[in-house]
């Protein structure tokens, strides 16, 4: 029996810290590249002729640039804009404390919304969920059987591994997603059908 696998090495970009504790979402901050032991380690763990996928947001091209710098081989990105994080609207920018008031999120410690609310001129964790997964879909059967190295998201890679598992979005938050973990999905082929294969979750190489 033939079996074809795409491998994901999903990889949440370095730190931000330029935006004082505030609520970024969207906004196009740059990270903090400088701890170069995590760099080396994540250069070591992932593979060399990959795909190298990143959102439109110069955090997760930064990233990239300092894991390639660190001694991984790369190709030039693919830009994925819809791989991009989750839009807070009028949100981003706001310090949480000013965004939760008078408000129970007991069940919400890891986002700043359950997954079907909106922020005011922003999306829900849902409409990221359905932007993305397309995106995911496409990149598997376009490179299918090789490695792709996706540099994206928190709010991104919980939507997919949501995919992956078959998980409703308000499951999906309560993933864990660290800066600079890899988080490894196999996308695979068989002549029988198309399934998923979680291999690890927020590794920490």
């Amino acid at each position: 029996m033939t079996v074809d696998i795409t491998r994901w090495w999903w990889v949440r970009h370095a730190p931000v810290t330029a935006n004082n504790g505030r609520l970024y979402g969207q906004r196009d901050l740059p990270c903090d590249t400088d701890d170069t032991e995590r760099f080396d380690a994540l250069a070591a763990h992932l593979p060399e002729d990959s795909v190298l996928v990143t959102s439109n947001l110069q955090r997760t091209t930064q990233t990239a640039d300092a894991i390639s710098a660190a001694g991984l081989s790369m190709p030039e990105p693919v830009i994925e804009a819809d791989l991009r994080e989750q839009s807070f609207g009028d949100w981003q920018g706001k310090l949480y404390e000013e965004i939760w008031p008078d408000r129970d999120l007991s069940g919400h410690r890891l986002w700043p919304a359950p997954a079907h609310e909106r922020a005011p001129g922003g999306e829900s964790f849902a409409d990221l969920m359905s932007r993305s997964v397309p995106v995911i879909a496409r990149l598997s059967e376009a490179h299918r059987g090789r490695d792709i190295i996706a540099v994206t998201h928190g709010g991104t890679i919980r939507a997919a591994i949501g995919f992956a598992l078959g998980l409703d979005p308000e499951s999906a938050l309560r993933l864990s997603v660290e800066n600079l973990s890899v988080t490894r999905l196999d996308h695979v082929f068989t002549p029988t059908g198309i399934y998923w294969r979680v291999v690890n979750v927020n590794y920490l190489p």
